[in-house]
């Protein structure tokens, strides 16, 4: 069965397509794709795999067993920083082919990252050199933060209904808990996207003037963390660490 989902919506020149082959060990949504004026390339076919079969130990997976659909997890009294090592040396080089299928995730979320960074500069920039961009109206200097702040809360929620879950049977930095790095970052960003967002719309209503000074402060709390998890979360997907959970036929089913 094939379903694809379409979450649309055309704002400027940013266009948000969410599109999803759903097989039915997957009953999720892909995360959003942004497209300024690209689109990306057609993805991989996605093959079925029941993945009630696979256990969720969050032990690594050998190379070797990468085309099986399920790979044979051995119990450990290991620590996970033993057991990654362990497995990390243990594994043989990928070829380009399957390092292709094991960064894939990566590669897509540092895509959608790249969009954000860029925004976040266009108004940091600005900020710094106490002057709008030549090109950019105050409406739609404006409106370029606001929808920054709704891409994020779009691609956050997206990544904790849809991705972390389906991450989460394998591997225990995605799972859900007050020790979860990646959530705990969402959580800071989203207080200091909060506080920007509410100073945006207060200008744009003309309550108060745009003050430059006062939108880098609004941007000065969260702007470091918004940016270590940006690296952090694309460092979770490369392909060295999804090969030691997941099979290449586990990963090719992984939609996204």
């Amino acid at each position: 069965m094939r379903l694809f989902l379409q979450l649309g919506r055309r704002i400027s020149k940013v266009l948000f397509t969410a599109s999803l082959r759903e097989q039915a060990p997957f009953p999720v949504q892909t995360l959003s794709n942004i497209n300024h004026t690209r689109t990306l390339s057609d993805q991989p076919h996605h093959k079925s795999l029941n993945m009630a079969d696979t256990e969720q130990s969050g032990t690594p997976v050998n190379t070797d067993e990468a085309t099986t659909h399920t790979p044979s997890h051995q119990p450990t009294t290991s620590t996970g920083n033993e057991e990654t090592s362990t497995a990390s040396s243990s594994l043989p080089p990928l070829s380009p082919t399957e390092f292709k299928i094991y960064n894939r995730l990566a590669e897509q979320m540092q895509y959608f990252h790249n969009h954000f960074v860029g925004m976040w500069t266009t108004l940091y920039t600005a900020c710094v050199n106490s002057r709008r961009p030549a090109n950019m109206s105050l409406k739609q200097f404006l409106d370029e933060g606001l929808r920054l702040v709704r891409y994020l809360e779009s691609h956050h929620t997206i990544e904790e209904t849809h991705l972390y879950p389906i991450l989460a049977r394998k591997m225990p930095q995605f799972r859900a808990g007050k020790s979860n790095k990646l959530l705990r970052q969402h959580e800071l960003i989203h207080e200091g996207m909060d506080q920007l967002q509410e100073y945006i719309l207060k200008c744009k209503s003309r309550e108060v003037d745009l003050e430059l000074s006062v939108l880098k402060e609004k941007m000065d709390t969260w702007g470091e963390v918004l940016m270590k998890h940006l690296d952090d979360e694309v460092k979770e997907l490369e392909a060295e660490t999804m090969r030691k959970y997941w099979t290449l036929d586990e990963m090719r089913a992984i939609p996204i």
